[in-house]
């Protein structure tokens, strides 16, 4: 493994410091570089999720639950290796936890480009603002469990409301 540096690091030179896990935990958390958009890289982390949520669609329920059930290990793993390579709390460059979360607010829910779209509002809304208990469980939990945990959080709020939604509008979606 490489070794940590104490100062602060960008994405690109901590790539070329890195082992091999290393570089492999930078390349997906900056979700294969949508992370390095010099504005909104969490907005544009979770648009480059969209191939990734089709993918999980087409599994179904079982293959997509299990497909999560992976994915958030990684995402964690992935993010707490980079932010422990680049010397951060929480770098703006990591985007696989909007990923992760954006994966949850469309978790078993149906296909349709107005829940896609109502769910992409909806996340960045409850990941921007981030309600009680979101931004407290980001501050309490160190490490990538922390960068991951409230954008998890942000897509449960928002499949919930996804849900309530087509309580009323089923017909709609």
């Amino acid at each position: 493994m490489s070794e940590l540096q104490s100062d602060t690091l960008n994405l690109r030179e901590s790539f070329g410091k890195a082992s091999f896990f290393g570089k492999a935990a930078l390349l997906l958390s900056s979700w294969f570089g949508a992370g390095l958009m010099p504005k909104a890289p969490g907005t544009f982390g979770t648009l480059a999720a969209l191939p990734l949520v089709m993918v999980m669609n087409y599994l179904g329920g079982f293959y997509g639950t299990l497909f999560l059930m992976i994915f958030i290990p990684i995402a964690i793993w992935s993010s707490g290796l980079t932010q422990k390579l680049m010397g951060q709390d929480d770098p703006s460059e990591v985007v696989i936890d909007e990923v992760a979360g954006f994966l949850f607010t469309l978790f078993l829910l149906p296909s349709s480009w107005l829940i896609l779209f109502l769910g992409f509002i909806l996340f960045r809304f409850f990941d921007i603002l981030k309600p009680v208990p979101i931004g407290m469980l980001e501050k309490k939990i160190p490490g990538g469990a922390g960068i991951v945990i409230d954008d998890l959080m942000a897509g449960v709020y928002a499949n919930l409301c996804l849900r309530i939604f087509l309580l009323f509008f089923e017909n709609g979606a």
